[in-house]
């Protein structure tokens, strides 16, 4: 082969990587070094914003947890967790440490579990790591790609490096584009709620191993950024674009039925106490209860403001339809005046001991769910 042949070899392979890389959005220009089958896309390259490189972000891979009999000693009691439970057994995973890791590949009763937080967009999904696609089983593992998509983070399987946006759980560039992960149903709620209602409970440890990572956590290192008069970071998004049907830093509660959405604002929620409402043939239940701090507010997280923790349930338990109302140890069903607690358990009363099943939400800020989601449906009332 001659020395021009082999010149031109070379440059056949590296031309599908500088078309790939004029197509993103690389303001820092930097290396491109993917694998990814980029001719299969759901969105436009163009929409891709670099951020960081590939593995800025170590994420926690089967990770190591503490009793939750140790949770105070070792966390706070207003510090928000991600709380999830799989056929009784349950675990907490705390936004002062997802907010430095962003991504968790974890198990919980034998199901594979992908924890997933965005601080940018304040999005907290978990997700099954398992997935069905083209006659294929694939056990997926995560990584953090470094790269943006209306200021909320993309994510990347390792298996094939397709690159996946968080909020949504689905596919977008790569082999598996077109698919979307299963949500597994989870609580945005305090350390302390959580250890009160899962006493035999897991929280991630803060001892990870990773010394240069351990030192920030329960620090915030986007001090004031939910700050109510503030906007999203020009680099990762559009302004032009923020709908301005509500404040961008507005946190929301989403829920869908029928491929349709809707959403409800922090504001309102936490003036109700509670909301009781049908969406698309689906009746579901919000309660409010004060006493967890934002991760997005001070440097030092245990000097942030307390939002409150909304949750949603299905307001059908057995067969029968119930109402509620806010009451001054919890909340209330109208039909058997049972108590609940902000997990939607019942404490007290003819249904103590009954579990309301919960309906998949996350809370995320108003100007990312309304990028992806712009004809949801919003509850002003």
């Amino acid at each position: 082969m001659t020395s021009s042949s082999i010149g031109f070899f070379l440059l056949s392979l590296l031309i599908p990587f500088v078309s790939v890389n004029a197509q993103l959005n690389n303001p820092r220009y930097i290396p491109y070094k993917w694998k990814t089958d980029t001719a299969k896309k759901t969105v436009l390259l163009s929409e891709f914003t670099v951020a960081v490189p590939k593995g800025a972000f170590a994420v926690l891979n089967l990770p190591k947890f503490i009793k939750s009999s140790e949770g105070l000693q070792v966390y706070f009691k207003h510090e928000p967790v991600i709380s999830i439970s799989i056929k009784g057994q349950a675990k907490a995973y705390p936004l002062s440490i997802l907010t430095v890791h962003e991504i968790a590949n974890d198990t919980l009763n034998g199901h594979p579990v992908l924890v997933t937080y965005c601080p940018l967009c304040n999005a907290s999904v978990v997700y099954d790591r398992r997935m069905h696609r083209n006659g294929k089983d694939h056990l997926l593992h995560f990584g953090v790609s470094g790269m943006l998509r209306n200021s909320d983070m993309v994510m990347f399987d390792t298996q094939t490096e397709t690159w996946w946006q968080q909020l949504m759980g689905a596919a977008l560039v790569g082999e598996l584009s077109g698919a979307e992960l299963t949500v597994i149903p989870s609580l945005l709620i305090s350390m302390e709620e959580f250890i009160k209602r899962f006493p035999d409970g897991q929280i991630l440890s803060p001892k990870t191993g990773m010394t240069g990572a351990e030192r920030n956590y329960g620090q915030n290192p986007y001090a004031g950024y939910d700050n109510k008069h503030n906007a999203p970071y020009d680099d990762f998004f559009d302004k032009n674009k923020i709908d301005k049907r509500l404040p961008p830093m507005e946190r929301v509660v989403d829920v869908e039925s029928g491929g349709k959405r809707k959403i409800y604002p922090f504001s309102v929620i936490a003036q109700k106490g509670i909301i009781n409402d049908s969406f698309n043939a689906k009746n579901i239940v919000i309660f409010y209860k004060a006493g967890t701090v934002s991760v997005l507010d001070k440097k030092d997280i245990r000097n942030s403001r307390d939002i409150g923790s909304a949750t949603m349930f299905h307001a059908v338990l057995n067969g029968q339809k119930l109402t509620f109302r806010k009451h001054e140890d919890g909340f209330r069903d109208l039909q058997t005046n049972s108590t609940w607690d902000i997990t939607g358990r019942s404490i007290a009363g003819p249904l103590q001991g009954k579990q309301l099943r919960i309906e998949p939400h996350s809370n995320h800020l108003a100007f990312a769910w309304l990028a992806f989601y712009p004809h949801s449906e919003i509850y002003l009332k």
